[in-house]
Order: C-alpha cells, then sequence, then structure tokens
C-alpha cells in the first residue's frame, strides 16, 4: 500500500496572508501520514519573513516540515527575487533520485516549474516516476504547460512505468483530464465514472477542482480532500490525498 498527498500550502501563511502557519501546517501535514507528499508554494527563503517573525523556520520551508518523518526531499525553485525564492517539493518515506525541475514560465510576472524525480517503494518492480506542478492561472498558459509537461513525460519515462503527477492545476475547467489521459494515459483519482475532480478551493469551502493527483500503474483504494476547519486556517488550499495498491514485484512469477 502507497499513501500520498498534495498541498498547496501558500508559503506558510493563511488565506490572505493574515498569519504565519508553518508550525501548525507540519502538524497537519505529519498527521496525514503520507509515504510521498507532493507541494506547492514552498518558501525555500525568505529573509523578510525571518526579521519579521521570531519562530519563522531557520530552514528552508521542504526541510523543516520533513524533518524526522520523510527522510528524502527535493526541492524546485520557480519564483526568484532580492529577498528568497519559493517552488515545488516532493517529500518521501523512500530514496529519492534523478530530480529535475524544468521552468515552464509563459508569463513573466507568474513564475510555474514542474518538479520531476523517482523514488524507491519498496515492492515496487519500477521507480516511480513523481511529477509536482503548479501551472498558471491563465488558459492559454496552462494549455502550454500541460503540452511541455506531456511531452517531458513521453520523452523520459518509460509508457509502462508507474506515474504520480500532482499538484495545483488550476484548471477551471478541466481541461487536463483530457489530454493527460489521451497522451500518458494517466487518471485522476477522484474523478470516478463522472470524470470531474472533487473540489479542493477555497479550503473552507470548496468550490473548485484546482488540486488533483493523476497516476497510472497502481490502483487507486481511497482518496479524501481536506477541506474545513482545522485546514481552511492553515491554507486556503484544501490538502488532497488518495491510497494505492499495487502488484508486488515478482508477484506474477510462477502463474
Amino acid at each position: 500500500m502507497l499513501s500520498i498527498a498534495t498541498w498547496n500550502i501558500h508559503k506558510g501563511f493563511s488565506q490572505f496572508n493574515r498569519r504565519m502557519m508553518v508550525h501548525e501546517l507540519r502538524e497537519r501535514l505529519r498527521a496525514l501520514d503520507a509515504d510521498i507528499v507532493f507541494l506547492q508554494e514552498v518558501q525555500g527563503e525568505h529573509l523578510l519573513h525571518a526579521e519579521q517573525h521570531a519562530d519563522w523556520p531557520a530552514e528552508p520551508q521542504h526541510e523543516f516540515l520533513a524533518e524526522g518523518v520523510w527522510d528524502s526531499h527535493a526541492y524546485g525553485r520557480n519564483m526568484v527575487y532580492d529577498h528568497g525564492h519559493h517552488g515545488n517539493a516532493i517529500l518521501a518515506r523512500f530514496p529519492i533520485a534523478n530530480v529535475f525541475n524544468q521552468d515552464v514560465t509563459r508569463l513573466r510576472f507568474e513564475k510555474r516549474g514542474i518538479l520531476h524525480c523517482t523514488v524507491a517503494v519498496p515492492g515496487l518492480a519500477a521507480p516511480l516516476h513523481c511529477v509536482c506542478a503548479h501551472l498558471s492561472l491563465f488558459g492559454r498558459s496552462r494549455r502550454h504547460q500541460m503540452d511541455v509537461l506531456a511531452t517531458h513525460i513521453e520523452a523520459s519515462v518509460p509508457h509502462d512505468a508507474p506515474l504520480l503527477i500532482a499538484g495545483d492545476f488550476n484548471d477551471w475547467r478541466n481541461r487536463a483530464q483530457t489530454l493527460l489521459a489521451a497522451r500518458l494515459g494517466l487518471a485522476e483519482v477522484s474523478a470516478g465514472t463522472s470524470k470531474r475532480p472533487l473540489r479542493s478551493f477555497p479550503a473552507a469551502l470548496p468550490m473548485f477542482r484546482l488540486d488533483r493527483i493523476y497516476s497510472r500503474g497502481l490502483n487507486v483504494e481511497a482518496n479524501v480532500v481536506h477541506h474545513g476547519l482545522p485546514w481552511s486556517k492553515i491554507s486556503d488550499h484544501a490538502a488532497v490525498s488518495a491510497r494505492f495498491s499495487f502488484a508486488p514485484a515478482g508477484a506474477s512469477e510462477g502463474l
């Protein structure tokens, strides 16, 4: 069994940046008990916040969140500014390898990226390819970014390899479902027969289907959108989690 979660953590601040919530965020994240975590809007460094908040973590947020639970982690910076940077991160209980971060920015004021790595999941016959994505707010840019994402996967991931793509797609009209299913053989884990992902934004009372988990080569056993209190106090996005099963390596031998 494999459990994963995805969450846009809003750089460790509550909705509208009212309160710094990175310590509460760490507690909630650990409560999910996921084997692999996909995070967006992760603050790698922010010198001003470090000066303004006495309890601001000394290390990058992905390291602070991973400490003592997820032994492996990868970070890809998307947005860089004078006082710091932020981007996507993947945390895992298992070894991470082959980390690749691709800039998919289309608009100068809206930096975006996709973080791709492989994870050695015990019992899984091949390395699990994991991609953390944060796509544009604007439709034309999103379509371009999804095409870049699909092209990258087609070129670098074997067609029969297990694959997870998770993150904040900002995909108001659910265009990703058709493109990713048709080109990559992926299915959104919460969509089911309705072909419509569950609502995840805003976290207090979700109306929009922005945060997704797409999978290939794994069997979906359960999925949950974690909204309402206390989640909505921590970030404007709800966390999304899922649990998968898979045939152990060598299970077909001798049949």
